[in-house]
């Protein structure tokens, strides 16, 4: 009897659902016929490349219906040179707020896109120029609502392509979801060509602070990552966070030609205080205790720089450790407390990476000498770019080494550059020079 009664309730919903269904499929399909037309689609195209700065052409405008209704744009390109690409976007509107008269951006889909770093940067200077041509709204001119709105709630990318300024291509998906303020509630992450191919990479949102986990080159880093906002629109914001860098394969991160080699185990704190997020990389600071077990040093041969006296370029030094401290500033580094052992050698030092990659600073390499009785100790200077490290003696060492030479041809020259050193130290104190 139960079910009799509940047969009419069934038949209304069902119909009430096809009524509905057909509906849509109507608007959708007066929306396709209207947003398809090449009137629409010229506009679509002046509107970007006015909002741009340079000109945008697209192949369609379409209307997606499933899984929910949406605008789409085939064939995006913004004709900077190199052009930035995608094959499809779609822009999904939250339709509570639609229907209250406000246009928000639920979700954002970016699928297979091509950005060339060459292109992006081309692309933020013609919007600079824009934004430094503008003239402020005056009392009487009401200023323009914020494009808070604007910023999609959730961000879709489907195998979107990063070509670096030096060709080197990645390829990955991703899915951020943001909170109401703008902020990340949840962020996934997974190259899938290039480099770092195979990682994957997890933030999540607890409270005031962000959990990180990153599985990348056959180990992790974990850690918590914590923001505060800016105190007034416009203000600077603050991050800090704390790192642990557990069993990563070093050469893994350096390229196709990695100069080092080994697993590292790292601790890491880092900060940043600034206004604009893309400035972060600028402004970063971080502090790492560092050991690589089983390291290989590629392109330096600490001993044979030793045993011929001179420049050295090329070679390997295998390393048991090689432990020290790293503190960066943006693209800058510096290693200090810097100590490497392996069976006969024992090296410690500092160097300094600067911003565009080039070296200095200065290793003492010692190596046990059975005719010596004992360990020498000889100074180097390293130089050079960190694709083509150098090393050599100080020029008081390289006087030490010909006199040692002189004296005790073979064993006496690295005693010799090891006394030279100090000698030439020495009087550079006494002179104050």
């Amino acid at each position: 009897m139960q079910n009799v009664g509940m047969n009419p309730v069934f038949k209304w919903l069902l119909g009430t659902s096809l009524v509905f269904l057909l509906l849509m499929a109507a608007l959708a399909w007066f929306l396709q016929r209207w947003i398809g037309t090449d009137d629409v689609k010229a506009r679509v195209e002046a509107e970007a490349s006015s909002a741009l700065g340079v000109a945008v052409k697209l192949a369609r405008i379409e209307v997606a219906v499933w899984p929910l209704p949406a605008v789409a744009l085939q064939g995006v390109e913004v004709q900077t040179r190199p052009p930035l690409s995608a094959e499809r976007l779609e822009v999904r509107p939250a339709w509570s707020a639609l229907l209250a008269g406000r246009l928000e951006l639920a979700t954002l889909l970016v699928r297979r896109a091509m950005l060339p770093q060459a292109g992006i940067d081309k692309l933020l200077a013609v919007l600079q120029k824009k934004k430094r041509s503008a003239h402020a709204p005056s009392a009487q001119e009401p200023e323009k609502a914020s494009n808070s709105q604007y910023i999609p709630a959730r961000t879709v990318l489907d195998h979107v392509t990063w070509v670096s300024a030096k060709g080197a291509s990645t390829t990955l998906d991703a899915d951020v979801r943001l909170d109401g303020a703008g902020l990340p509630d949840s962020a996934d992450l997974h190259i899938l060509h290039g480099q770092f191919q195979g990682a994957k990479a997890r933030l999540r949102r607890q409270g005031n602070e962000w959990t990180l986990a990153l599985d990348v080159a056959g180990g992790t880093v974990k850690g918590a990552l914590q923001l505060q906002p800016a105190p007034q629109p416009g203000g600077e914001f603050s991050l800090k966070g704390r790192l642990q860098t557990r069993a990563l394969q070093v050469a893994a991160l350096g390229g196709p030609h990695p100069i080092l080699s080994g697993q590292l185990q790292a601790d890491t704190t880092l900060s940043a205080r600034t206004a604009q997020v893309g400035s972060i990389s600028e402004v970063l600071q971080t502090q790492s205790q560092f050991t690589v077990r089983h390291a290989m040093l590629d392109g330096l041969d600490l001993a044979k720089a030793i045993k011929t006296v001179g420049l050295s370029r090329g070679g390997e030094t295998e390393l048991d450790v090689l432990s020290g401290q790293v503190t960066t500033q943006g693209r800058a580094a510096q290693l200090t407390n810097l100590v490497a052992s392996s069976g006969v050698l024992r090296a410690s030092g500092n160097v300094a990476i600067s911003s565009k990659q080039a070296l200095s600073g200065r290793v003492s390499v010692e190596l046990a000498s059975a005719m010596l009785g004992g360990a020498v100790g000889v100074p180097l200077v390293v130089s050079g770019t960190l694709d083509a490290p150098e090393v050599m003696l100080t020029r008081s060492a390289l006087v030490g080494a010909a006199i040692g030479t002189a004296l005790m041809p073979g064993v006496g020259t690295g005693a010799g550059a090891s006394l030279g050193d100090k000698v030439g130290t020495g009087f550079k104190k006494l002179f104050g020079q």
